[in-house]
């Protein structure tokens, strides 16, 4: 019990795309126990990284029915989208290690590592917010600004309503933990 505890926290960052009502994860606060080396966690990896690609899948198609684009629109604009992608997941991988970090030392949270992992949190917020308008001005050059305005839109709502779903499903920090 206490892995599958510690798998549901490990696994947060793509729990938008699992049939879980906010808060479920909060109802659920037994203490988590595993290892790094454990066969079951390896498999956890191996479950987390399809979601992911099946995620980043799925946003892309969205992205491409709202973007109506014309082909030769589409020749500049999926590259300069592919590369985004390619650096948010790698941002994705570093927000996915915290909530890990999270889920392991959640149990015994001090003030130092909420610090800590909040730090962390609002650096990669920081990051991504910078990838997003840097991606836009290349859009905004390649495209024009209505084309990157509506490219922020549609990734900003769908990145909103991830963090939602993740942020939904965290425990929130107790006092004394």
């Amino acid at each position: 019990m206490k892995f599958l505890n510690r798998a549901l926290l490990a696994t947060l960052f793509v729990e938008f795309v699992l049939v879980l009502p906010p808060g479920q994860a909060q109802a659920n606060k037994q203490k988590p126990q595993a290892t790094a080396s454990n066969p079951e966690e390896k498999n956890l990896e191996a479950y987390i990284d399809l979601l992911r690609t099946d995620v980043r899948q799925q946003k892309a198609e969205i992205m491409g029915s709202v973007m109506v684009l014309s082909a030769e629109d589409a020749a500049k604009f999926w590259p300069i989208y592919s590369e985004y992608d390619v650096e948010l997941t790698k941002l994705n991988d570093q927000r996915a290690a915290n909530i890990k970090e999270y889920a392991r030392t959640y149990a015994d949270l001090t003030d130092e590592k909420a610090d800590e992992l909040i730090q962390q949190a609002l650096a990669y917020q920081k990051r991504r917010g910078e990838l997003l308008a840097k991606t836009y001005d290349r859009v905004k050059q390649a495209l024009g600004a209505i084309t990157a305005a509506r490219f922020v839109q549609v990734e900003h709502q769908l990145l909103l309503l991830i963090d939602l779903r993740i942020i939904s499903a965290l425990p929130v920090a107790e006092q004394g933990s």
